[in-house]
């Protein structure tokens, strides 16, 4: 794995992570058996308002890792090479909509749930609470896609390496075999 792997695996890693504590209140959230009662709302509210009102320097590193993340993945598509092409180029369009997803779903929800507006009522912090959970689901299965494009890609790229060193071998043996019948 070289550096541009690691450019896109890490921060892929690293959001999943987070993604993945969020999940504890999100599958509450999103498939409860009694619903969004108060209690989990409560709960949302808090875990939530925690992630928002983290110092600068958490939210800066989250940021920097979007960026880095971004960075590697147009980085790996300059090779422009057919497997470069399908892979990174997936892995960029779902890590793109990943993004897209956190700057128009979460930040947008957790200003609603954390700091509403007069007009927004207690439905409004329920329904945004409710959309930030299934963003997050959302965002999950983008960085899931992309360990799995880039997963397939060494795949890819190790099958292809391995036939040929084959078709390598069988050469260089028919080669022997010619001048071994000279």
């Amino acid at each position: 794995m070289g550096f541009k792997e690691a450019a896109v695996l890490a921060p892929v890693s690293f959001f999943l992570g987070v993604l993945f504590i969020c999940f504890n209140i999100d599958h509450r959230i999103l498939w409860g058996s009694t619903g969004l009662t108060e209690e989990i709302m409560s709960d949302g509210i808090q875990f939530y308002a925690t992630f928002y009102n983290a110092p600068p320097a958490i939210k800066a590193l989250l940021h920097a890792m979007i960026g880095i993340g971004l960075t590697g993945s147009l980085t790996k598509l300059l090779k422009w090479d057919p497997s470069a092409l399908f892979f990174d180029g997936t892995s960029l369009v779902a890590y793109v909509f990943g993004i897209c997803v956190y700057i128009t779903v979460t930040i947008p929800s957790l200003r609603t749930i954390v700091k509403p507006l007069e007009s927004e009522t207690k439905d409004a912090r329920m329904m945004a609470l409710s959309v930030l959970s299934a963003g997050n689901v959302i965002m999950i299965g983008c960085m899931l896609g992309v360990l799995c494009f880039q997963a397939g890609q060494e795949y890819a790229s190790r099958s292809e390496a391995r036939e040929l060193a084959q078709e390598e071998k069988k050469k260089k043996e028919a080669e022997a075999s010619t001048k071994k019948d000279q």
